[in-house]
């Protein structure tokens, strides 16, 4: 029965050992407990500001990267634009040249065609002249064999003269 009810005797030296076991806790225990304790929720407070530090410039690291990346595809799209820009320019003046160059062309085309034409014109009428000349010379030779037929052509020819 002594283990449920304790005496007086044991009773009296548990409590001093328990009060002399807190006050040695208590003086040079809880101190050391207690700072380890700061020291841990101290070291975990600036883990999680460090945490939330590095949160927020993870954040910020994000935007600036999609504002980068924003603008990096404005600058894709703007020189996209100026080199459409560009090819189209640079197409427009080689069509304008294509068809000054085909105008230019044409025109001295033309030009040496109409110089073979009056060429080949003049060529013809010289030929028809020097054929009209022979023609007439012949026709003359045999009618005017004689003196009257000569004197026939001049009256003729002064008719024709004097009527216009």
């Amino acid at each position: 029965m002594s283990l449920i009810t304790p005496d007086f005797g044991l009773f009296f030296w548990m409590t001093v050992v328990f009060l002399v076991v807190l006050f040695i806790l208590w003086k040079y225990g809880f101190p050391v407990i207690v700072k380890m304790v700061d020291e841990r929720k101290a070291f975990i407070d600036e883990s999680l500001k460090k945490a939330h530090e590095a949160n927020e410039r993870l954040a910020n690291i994000q935007k600036e990267g999609e504002s980068i990346l924003q603008e990096a595809r404005e600058k894709q799209a703007q020189i996209l634009k100026e080199a459409a820009e560009t090819r189209d320019a640079i197409v427009e003046k080689a069509q304008d040249k294509a068809r000054s160059e085909g105008a230019r062309l044409l025109e001295e085309a033309k030009a040496a065609i109409e110089q073979e034409k009056k060429a080949a014109i003049a060529d013809i009428r010289e030929q028809v002249a020097t054929l009209s000349v022979e023609i007439a010379e012949k026709v003359l030779k045999q009618n005017l064999k004689d003196d009257k037929s000569q004197m026939d052509l001049i009256d003729r020819m002064l008719d024709d003269v004097s009527v216009k």
